[in-house]
């Protein structure tokens, strides 16, 4: 019995397919590899992630030392005392005795008004008060020869008293001329007006030869008196305490120092003389007026100044330089720096900043370092490095400013 061979092993068809699988089969093995081998030898050439560079920053350290404690606010300059002229009598001006602008003092005269109807009232006055004197005189005399003919009895005392009466009832008229004479005599003098104060004038409201009536409500001129001035200014009500504390303390009154705009430039210093007696409920301040001494005028009526009421000196008071103090959401910080030069968040109480120096009295020590300038480039944690100091010479100037003036 013969056996018949397997035709499906031996079919051309199906020895292709073998074929084929052993050829996908070696490719992708031989795929396989090589992306291993690639991948192996990308992550060997990866490098590892670069450190973060250290940040660049300056700093200083927190210093103990006496400070003048300030309350600052916004003032006013006010005349100490304003005075508007005005005539007490009605007449026709003659003549202005200033010049628009100038400084007058006490008792020039400012304006003269025609004078002419109250010499002539002032001079009938003068005369009646003779007559009746006149009168009086004569009067006295019958009464003095009455009494003596009475102690002779050729007088009744009838007489007497008539003529004593008379003497009395003369006496009162004279009285009433004099008061008459006065009277005459300050209506006169109205016509001459004089500045009641040292001041400086301002702009003349009417010229010679106008008619000046008492009623009249603008005036004549308005006088200011600068020299001494007064600045108003307000402070926030929580000063009221501190401001109480220090004048209990002592018997000076406190100091006013008085700057421009731009708080550069002081203007002049002065004492406090008003602390008001009621804190205003609508804006929560407290009206507060200093004097000041004014010769140079560098104070002016209307001007707005800068002002700092100097309240008391704080020894060991821990300090800054004001810019160290960032401000945030929620509070006033610092950055400070560690032993090992990591920069860290410390929120701070600040007292006061004046004259480019901050006054800290919570959240630091003394000789802590606190970032000057770089501090927008910090995050909590993140080292800092310092700038080297620059070369110097031995006459104090910069090394490398010398040798590149020295090559030209």
């Amino acid at each position: 019995m013969t056996t018949t061979a397997d035709t499906t092993t031996t079919h051309p068809l199906f020895q292709r397919r073998s074929t084929w699988l052993a050829a996908a089969t070696l490719v992708v093995g031989l795929g396989g590899g090589a992306w291993a081998l690639t991948h192996h030898a990308a992550n060997a050439a990866k490098p590892d992630a670069p450190k973060t560079p250290p940040v660049q920053v300056t700093t200083a350290r927190v210093t103990p030392q006496t400070v003048q404690v300030y309350r600052s606010g916004i003032g006013t300059v006010a005349s100490m005392a304003t005075v508007t002229v005005k005539a007490r009598i009605d007449g026709q001006l003659d003549k202005v005795g200033f010049v628009e602008g100038q400084d007058v003092k006490a008792g020039q005269l400012l304006a003269q008004l025609d004078p002419r109807t109250l010499q002539a009232q002032l001079a009938q006055a003068q005369a009646t008060k003779a007559k009746d004197q006149a009168t009086l005189v004569n009067a006295r005399a019958d009464l003095k020869r009455y009494t003596t003919l009475l102690s002779q009895d050729a007088a009744t005392q009838q007489q007497v008293d008539t003529q004593k009466a008379l003497v009395n009832q003369l006496e009162a008229t004279v009285q009433n001329d004099a008061a008459q004479v006065q009277f005459a005599e300050v209506q006169l003098s109205f016509t001459r007006i004089s500045s009641p104060m040292n001041g400086r004038v301002g702009a003349r409201l009417v010229d010679p030869g106008n008619i000046v009536h008492a009623t009249d409500t603008s005036g004549l001129v308005v006088i200011n008196q600068i020299d001494p001035i007064a600045v108003q200014f307000t402070l926030p009500e929580d000063a009221v305490q501190d401001i109480n504390r220090v004048q209990q303390q002592s018997a000076q009154p406190l100091s006013v120092v008085a700057f421009d705009r731009s708080g550069a430039q002081m203007l002049g210093t002065g004492k406090l003389i008003l602390l008001n007696n009621q804190i205003d409920t609508t804006s929560g301040t407290v009206q507060l007026k200093g004097s000041f001494a004014n010769p140079q005028h560098t104070l002016w009526p209307g001007q707005y100044v800068n002002v700092r009421l100097q309240l008391d000196r704080r020894p060991d008071s821990l300090t800054v330089p004001a810019a160290a103090i960032q401000r945030g959401q929620d509070n006033t910080y610092v950055w400070a720096v560690d032993a090992e030069n990591k920069a860290e968040n410390l929120p701070v109480h600040v007292v006061q900043i004046a004259d480019g120096t901050a006054v800290v009295d919570k959240g630091l020590t003394a000789g802590q370092r606190v970032v000057v300038d770089g501090q927008y480039k910090l995050k909590p944690g993140a080292t800092i490095v310092e700038p080297p100091p620059a070369a110097k010479n031995a006459d104090g100037k910069d090394g490398k400013k010398a040798a590149s003036g020295s090559s030209n």
